[in-house]
């Protein structure tokens, strides 16, 4: 049976990554470049689900209802969502597919390769637990759980630090937050969050051709999580998986740095057990208080800056200072 994403990624190969390929002289990266057609292919296929579960949701059941920009329509109909869009755009298709997948293959072939020099077999969580090696979905599952607990700490220290914050900042400052917001980041904070995964990854032993897919499967609950609905999953099913409103929480105006709360990516466990778990179901007005209109509402370059001036503002405090949350 043909597995049509592969045909898709297979045409875009063909037509236009060969042929640029060759004229720059790098068709050494001719197999890699398929990879990365394939999950770019798969980017569009998770917008495309977060759009059919999240659009609905948030037009027939928002929790919060924006004004409307003169003279737009349709998605441009708000200015600051529009540029999330662009930014999921990058993340989800052009970005995240290249670095996760360029990145953690190669340090993981160069890791492996010298591991292998000194007659050492890397481990895996197949080999630590055997009984797993017949089982790949729990397996992915299990992979899963520990990369989300990997970005707790990452999203919990992004809290902890002002300097991270100022760069953490960008994706706070959307008052308009939609399933859009969720890759709404500054770059810096971007390079640090790919960093963070790949090494988790590279740590728990995660396949190079698995990892794209594990993350692009986390963002997907992700994205569900920013959703500006008030469909909730009611009180056992949102200790199982985040919900729109527990992360509504965190992205309160009345949040703040240090003592926020519900860190989580897609499962609430690690909040619920370091204490940083808040269910209330309050929270409608999110963003930032002290990031500046051009954070808010500027465009791709105004937010990146202003994001820089303030991780340079709040590197600079002596002591940690309060800092509206995420």
């Amino acid at each position: 049976m043909i597995d049509p994403f592969a045909w898709i990624a297979g045409w875009i190969h063909e037509t236009f990554l060969i042929p640029v390929l060759w004229r720059l002289g790098w068709m050494q990266w001719e197999d890699v470049s398929f990879m990365w057609a394939l999950f770019a292919v798969y980017g569009v296929l998770q917008v495309a689900i977060n759009c059919a579960i999240c659009m609905p949701l948030e037009a027939w059941w928002p929790l919060q209802r924006f004004p409307r920009d003169p003279g737009r329509h349709g998605l441009g109909r708000y200015r600051a969502v529009t540029m999330d869009i662009l930014y999921t755009v990058l993340a989800r298709i052009g970005i995240f597919p290249l670095v996760s997948f360029f990145a953690f293959y190669q340090v993981q072939t160069w890791i492996n390769g010298s591991l292998a020099d000194h007659g050492i077999v890397p481990p895996t969580l197949e080999t630590l637990v055997p009984a797993l090696m017949g089982m790949p979905v729990l397996s992915f599952f299990i992979y899963a759980v520990l990369l989300d607990f990997a970005d707790y700490w990452r999203h919990r220290f992004s809290h902890s630090f002002g300097w991270w914050y100022g760069l953490h900042a960008v994706h706070h400052a959307q008052r308009q937050m939609t399933f859009w917001s969720d890759d709404r980041n500054h770059v810096l904070d971007d390079a640090i969050s790919y960093v963070w995964f790949i090494a988790a990854g590279l740590l728990i032993g995660v396949p190079p051709m698995q990892f794209p897919l594990l993350v692009l499967s986390l963002r997907l609950v992700e994205s569900l999580s920013h959703a500006n609905t008030r469909i909730g999953f009611g009180w056992l099913g949102e200790r199982l998986l985040i919900s729109p409103q527990f992360h509504r929480a965190h992205h309160g105006l009345r949040a703040a740095g240090r003592n926020s709360c519900n860190f989580g990516g897609v499962f609430p466990w690690w909040d619920m057990m370091l204490g940083t778990a808040d269910f209330r179901h309050d929270v409608v007005q999110t963003g930032d208080l002290q990031a500046g209109e051009a954070m808010a509402t500027g465009g791709w370059w105004a937010q990146q800056s202003a994001g820089l001036v303030l991780a340079w503002r709040l590197a600079r405090r002596r002591r940690p200072q309060r800092v509206a949350a995420e």
